[in-house]
């Protein structure tokens, strides 16, 4: 495969005799291309070409297994042109490496078949639930957005739904975010569909287990697949639903070229093979709603009476400098009396107690000196920065400066910087309660179970250990640092881990209280009060319409040297409705491009285009990117259609 952009295209060769029978489409091959040995995959076999010049042979067919099947080729194919990327690029991300010991071994018949009945009783809490997988055993594309409750077994009720699907005769396969959610999900699948026929993909496997794994699923074996981001490219055999947990998670987007997300790569997938969809979540995405809104998915959601009988009672508690003047307890925990007492209480009932606080390392923002709304360019709606130089404050995005920062909100002229990044230990917090257990879990040091005993559990969101019966109480510490980060999604990210976290307390009827250190008045805050993912998902969305941002439109970030990214857009031949923001410097935290001098300056350029012209704009940069790499006369320059984090 030439990873080059200029050579992303088909090449004929000539099959000898001896080959043609092991030569069929989708085998791997090598082929001499410009004196050097390059692995291939054999597209199609044709008696003619379209080529004047002379063809060279093919050097030799690799192996005989079949590894690129059409359904994979087209849905890699959809993903180039979507996210403007090259095909082998793609193809490194579907077609793992081969491991030649594991598939030359023999393979053995799988053995029959055994599904378990499912009772659809737990869906039945879902409006129409039920009738959702009754719309999957009769082979039906039905594709919905499933809003999980507290306390929900998510696992138990993805793996029903796969088992319906095995059962009708045809295979599921789910992507969810880390190694965890993979274990988890298979311990409940196998409840439901005989262990043989349940494989779980992920990065952590070695390279010949994985393959292994893999092969199982191409040679139709499997008939649930399960597995993180890379698994979404499963080569699953007649797939009728293909499911996606937590679909805000960060890890969902793959860090290499072309930038896929796997909510995306899934949606592809069912539109181009009919087939059921469901998005599933304790939170939902901006992304997730705007499938509901269009008709593309129903809408599984519980009713109000169910929602407040399975919640926790969540309690706001300012975090102000006047609050904390009032409450001495403050001083000590950064946590209100309220909040300790509500941790005591759950401790003295027998129940752990967990503490989420955010992660190191969150950028500074701007903000309303008085109610803390966070600022935001008045041209893109960027976020705004203070630079060294005092000429105000600058947009990260379209480069504009604002000399008199004025809250939209207020109208407060005052500014302050939004610093988050926790600097507290388990170890300061464990003051405020002593003589008890404190377990820390995040990092390289995450702790999957905690006994149901009285302990202080500190965790980083994502990182939350699971509680036999719930947790008691859980404390939200410091709710700014994660809703004062400079980012499109700042606020759908926190409601999604504060949720997350939520999710594993005992509901109000059993005492379980959850405390966020944040003002109420806030609309994240209030979504988390009520409970409503929806609600709350929805007014992002219309926000995000209104100004112009993603879903509601696509946007690529171009990012390189500043002279190669302002000609890359002016060869580009963008769409007449395109809108150019920029440039500016990278963003904090962003990863400069591939093969950039660590010295070299970086900028970057937004190119904003009508949601209904996104392929459009994604051709463009396709095409421009081949002529730069042709010429070899600019440094390298990074394309990333709908980033996760813009700036």
């Amino acid at each position: 495969m030439l990873s080059v952009p200029h050579l992303d295209r088909d090449f004929d060769y000539l099959v000898s005799p001896e080959q043609s029978d092991d030569a069929q489409p989708g085998v791997r091959v090598k082929v001499r291309f410009h004196g050097r040995l390059v692995d291939g995959f054999i597209l199609e076999r044709r008696s003619d070409t379209d080529h004047d010049g002379r063809l060279g042979w093919l050097d030799r067919v690799v192996s005989s297994e079949r590894v690129l099947t059409p359904d994979v080729r087209r849905l890699v194919d959809a993903v180039a042109a979507r996210y403007a990327g090259t095909r082998p690029d793609v193809l490194r991300l579907a077609v793992p490496p081969r491991h030649a010991t594991v598939e030359k071994q023999p393979v053995s018949d799988p053995p029959a078949l055994t599904v378990r009945g499912v009772d659809a009783t737990a869906w039945s809490a879902y409006g129409r639930g039920a009738q959702y997988l009754g719309a999957l055993g009769e082979g039906r594309a039905a594709r919905a957005v499933w809003q999980a409750l507290p306390g929900e077994q998510w696992t138990d009720r993805l793996a029903e739904a796969a088992a319906v699907v095995v059962q009708s005769g045809r295979s599921a396969l789910a992507v969810v975010p880390d190694q965890r959610d993979v274990d988890a999900l298979h311990s409940a699948a196998i409840k439901y569909v005989d262990d043989s026929a349940v494989v779980a993909l992920s990065a952590g496997l070695g390279p010949s287990q994985r393959y292994r794994r893999w092969l199982s699923v191409l040679r139709g074996h499997a008939r649930f697949v399960i597995g993180t981001r890379s698994a979404v490219f499963a080569p699953v055999a007649d797939l009728g639903l293909v499911m996606v947990w937590d679909d805000g998670d960060d890890t969902l987007a793959e860090p290499r070229a072309p930038y896929p997300h796997a909510r995306e790569v899934a949606m592809l997938r069912s539109h181009q093979l009919r087939c059921g969809a469901l998005i599933a979540g304790y939170a939902r995405t901006a992304e997730a709603q705007a499938l509901v809104t269009s008709k593309w998915a129903h809408d599984l959601v519980a009713t109000r009476p169910v929602v407040r009988t399975r919640t926790p009672r969540v309690v706001a508690l300012d975090d102000s400098g006047f609050a904390q003047e009032r409450d001495a307890a403050s001083h000590t925990a950064r946590l209100p009396s309220m909040a300790l007492d509500a941790a005591r209480a759950a401790l003295r009932s027998g129940h752990p107690v967990l503490v989420q606080v955010p992660r190191r390392g969150y950028v500074p923002a701007l903000a309303c000196g008085k109610c803390r709304t966070i600022a935001r360019c008045r041209h893109c709606t960027g976020p705004m920065s203070l630079p060294d130089r005092g000429v105000g404050a600058v947009c990260r995005w379209c480069g504009r400066t604002d000399a008199a920062l004025r809250c939209v909100r207020c109208g407060s002229d005052a500014v302050r910087a939004v610093v988050v990044g926790a600097r507290r230990t388990a170890e300061e917090l464990g003051r405020a309660f002593p003589g008890t257990t404190v377990i820390t879990s995040g990092g390289d040091a995450v702790v999957s179970e905690v006994p149901a005993a009285p302990s202080l559990v500190v965790a980083t969101p994502g990182a939350e250990p699971v509680a036999p019966g719930g947790y008691g109480a859980l404390l939200l510490l410091d709710g700014w640092a994660l809703l004062g980060r400079q980012d499109l999604r700042a606020s759908e990210d926190a409601l999604r881990r504060w949720m997350g976290a939520a999710a594993l307390v005992r509901h109000r009827g059993d005492g379980g209280v959850v405390a966020v250190v944040a003002e109420s008045a806030i609309p994240t805050v209030q979504a988390l009060i009520r409970w409503d993912p929806v609600g709350h998902a929805e007014s992002e969305l219309d926000a995000r319409t209104e100004v112009g941002l993603p879903p509601a439109v696509h946007m690529a970030a171009v990012d390189g040297d500043p002279a190669a990214v302002t000609a890359l857009l002016a060869a580009a031949h963008l769409p007449e409705d395109a809108e150019i923001l920029g440039p500016v410097e990278l963003p904090p935290g962003a990863r400069r491009p591939p093969g950039t001098e660590r010295e070299a300056e970086v900028s970057r350029m937004l190119v904003r285009v009508p949601r209904d012209i996104g392929l459009g704009l994604a051709s463009a940069l396709r095409r421009a990117t081949g002529v730069f790499s042709a010429r070899h006369d600019q440094p390298p320059v990074r394309v990333q259609i709908d980033p996760l984090h813009i700036g």
